[in-house]
């Protein structure tokens, strides 16, 4: 595992490189986080460690029990549907919501967002990819007015929604194709075509959940044969 520079906190830099470590697999579903450990490895104090998998936990990647280390999260297929259900759900409503609120500013930031995206996939950063990925449907739920549906909104696109995603270690091999669903989506967005948007929104999180399930079922045949 890397140790951190000085140029950014230190906390932010330690989630990004243990965050790294579960998406690529060095750390897998079950490893232990001692503090100890791994605040001498990473070169950092505990605290900015705790700070760390506060974060960690924050986005599902983590669990964290009261006397004893923090363990990489571990997921169900079960779970992941549902949260997947929740997601559908509320996002493709969101577009309706929201579609007519689309303006200049906020299809430069959906850009700006793609534009990133793009260069993280260049670059096999899937880690920053994630991120963006979360901004890009977030940046679309914050348009809408009502608070709740916000809070939902925001609850299911974050957390255990997308930890599943990186602990199936189906990012690398998806990259690509959300990022093309979701440049489908802006298209229509710039139109203010929210029947054509919610269809693409549609295509987008369906194959999200293809993606997945290809994963699950790939990965229990591995299991099944070994």
């Amino acid at each position: 595992m890397k140790k951190i520079a000085k140029t950014h906190t230190l906390a932010d830099q330690a989630f990004s490189i243990i965050k790294e470590s579960i998406l690529t697999g060095e750390l897998g579903p079950g490893e232990a986080l001692p503090e100890e450990k791994y605040s001498k490895q990473l070169g950092i104090s505990r605290t900015p460690f705790r700070d760390t998998l506060l974060r960690l936990a924050s986005e599902g990647l983590i669990i964290q029990k009261t006397g004893s280390p923090a363990v990489v999260a571990d997921f169900t297929k079960i779970k992941s549907l549902e949260y997947m259900e929740l997601r559908h759900l509320v996002e493709v409503y969101n577009i309706e919501k929201i579609v007519h609120k689309i303006d200049d500013e906020t299809l430069k930031t959906l850009e700006e967002n793609l534009s990133r995206q793009y260069h993280a996939i260049s670059r096999n950063d899937y880690s920053d990819f994630m991120t963006l990925d979360k901004e890009f449907h977030l940046t679309l739920i914050k348009l809408n007015d009502n608070e709740e549906m916000r809070a939902l909104a925001e609850k299911v696109n974050t957390g255990i929604s997308r930890a599943f995603l990186i602990l199936s270690k189906t990012v690398p091999q998806s990259a690509k194709e959300a990022y093309e669903e979701h440049t489908a989506v802006l298209d229509t967005l710039k139109k203010h075509d929210h029947i054509q948007a919610k269809n693409k929104m549609i295509v987008h999180l369906s194959n999200v959940e293809k993606r997945f399930l290809n994963y699950y079922k790939d990965h229990t045949n591995t299991k099944e044969d070994e």
